[in-house]
C-alpha cells in the first residue's frame, strides 16, 4: 500500500494580497487590486420604449467619459428640459450602466418628461479625485456644445432634437450632488473664462442627500464619532492629495471656500433623508445658500424616516414617490 502524500502547505501570502483599505460590505482595496461588492453591474440600453415608455442609448464622449441618455416617448417634436445627473457612490462605486440607475431613469425620465444624461465618470481609487470632477466637466461642455443650430455644435441627435437649453439642470446623489455642486460653482467661477459652450446657463440644482463633510459640527449634528470617522477616511482615500474633510471639495462651508455668489444657477432643491447621517449636512448647505449672496431660489425638501439614498433601494416606497413628484415639478417650473 503506498504511503499517503503529505499534506501540501498553502502557497504564502503575496505581498499584492495585502490590504490596504476598506469600507464592507462596499469596497476593498488590496496593493494590485479593487474589489467591489456592488454598483459594478452592468444593463443594456434600450432604443425600445414600448415596455418602459423611455428609450435609452449609449454615447462615448472621450476615451474617459461616457453617458446613457433617456428620452421619453412621444418627444419626437418637442423640447424637453436637460437633466445632467452624476451618480453617487463615494466616488468610487456605481455607474451610469448600472441596473439599479437604469430602472429608476427609466421610471424617472418618464414621470418628469425630461431628457436625463447620465455622466459615466471614472472612479477611484485607480482614478483618484479631482479626475470625477474632471470628467463630469467634460461631459457637461459635451451636453452644452449641443446648443447651437444649424449642425455646427455636438451631433448627438438627442440632445440636438430635443434638448431644450434654457432648462439645463445638474443634479445626483451623493457623491453625485457634491459633483453638481462643483461643477456650478466651476461655471460662476471668474478664474474658468467663458463657463459653457454657446453661452448656455444652468438652471438649477437637483442635490439628493449630497456627500459633504467637515470637522466643524453643524446644527444638531449628531453623527456617531466612528461613522464620522469611516466616511472621513473613504474621502482621505479617494482624493489623496486632499488636505482633510475640510478640504472645500467636501465641505464647501469651510472658512475659506469658495462663496456660493459663484453658484451658477437661479434655483435649487435639496433633499435629504430624515433617517439620514449626512442629513444636517445637507440642511446646512442649504441654509448656508439662503443666507449666502447667492440671488437665487432655493428650497428643501426631507422624507420622514428615510435614509442615504433610501430612493434607489425602495423605489416604490411611498417616500420615493413623492420624491420623484417633486424633482420633477422642479424641473419643470
Amino acid at each position: 500500500m503506498a504511503a499517503a502524500a503529505a499534506p501540501t502547505a498553502p502557497p504564502a501570502a503575496s505581498a499584492d494580497d495585502e490590504i490596504v483599505y476598506e469600507s464592507m460590505p462596499c469596497i476593498r482595496i488590496y496593493k494590485n487590486r479593487v474589489e467591489r461588492y456592488f454598483g459594478s453591474e452592468f444593463v443594456a440600453a434600450s432604443t425600445d420604449a414600448a415596455a418602459t415608455g423611455v428609450a435609452s442609448r449609449d454615447v462615448v464622449i472621450s476615451p474617459n467619459v461616457s453617458a446613457r441618455l433617456y428620452l421619453p416617448s412621444g418627444s419626437e417634436k418637442r423640447k424637453l428640459p436637460v437633466l445632467v445627473y452624476y451618480h453617487g457612490g463615494g466616488f468610487c462605486l456605481g455607474s451610469a450602466f448600472n441596473p439599479t440607475f437604469h430602472a429608476y431613469f427609466n421610471t424617472f425620465a418618464a414621470l418628469a418628461d425630461a431628457l436625463v444624461v447620465s455622466v459615466e465618470y471614472r472612479l477611484a481609487p485607480e482614478h483618484p479625485v479631482p479626475a470625477a470632477y474632471s470628467d463630469s466637466w467634460e461631459a457637461l461642455v459635451w451636453v452644452a456644445s449641443h446648443a447651437v443650430a444649424g449642425g455646427e455644435g455636438g451631433d448627438e441627435a438627442w440632445l440636438v432634437d430635443h434638448a431644450d437649453f434654457s432648462r439645463l439642470y445638474l443634479g445626483g446623489e451623493s457623491a453625485g450632488s457634491n459633483i453638481a455642486h462643483h461643477m456650478a460653482m466651476r461655471v460662476g467661477s471668474s478664474s474658468d473664462e467663458g463657463g459653457l459652450p454657446n453661452g448656455v446657463k444652468i438652471r438649477g440644482l437637483v442635490m439628493i442627500h449630497p456627500y459633504f463633510l467637515g470637522t466643524n459640527k453643524v446644527d444638531s449634528d449628531d453623527l456617531d464619532p466612528a461613522v464620522r470617522e469611516s466616511l472621513g477616511s473613504l474621502w482621505r482615500v479617494m482624493c489623496p492629495a486632499t488636505t482633510g474633510e475640510d478640504d472645500p471639495l467636501i465641505n464647501p462651508l469651510v472658512d475659506g471656500a469658495p462663496a456660493f455668489d459663484a453658484l451658477a444657477c437661479d434655483r435649487v432643491l435639496v433633499c435629504i433623508g430624515e433617517g439620514d447621517v449626512l442629513r444636517d449636512r445637507g440642511r446646512a448647505y442649504y441654509d448656508r445658500l439662503t443666507a449666502s449672496g447667492w440671488r437665487g431660489e432655493a428650497e428643501i425638501w426631507q422624507a420622514p424616516e428615510k435614509g442615504h439614498t433610501f430612493h434607489l433601494l425602495e423605489p416604490h416606497c411611498d417616500a420615493a414617490i413623492k420624491q420623484d413628484k417633486v424633482i420633477s415639478a422642479f424641473l419643470n417650473r
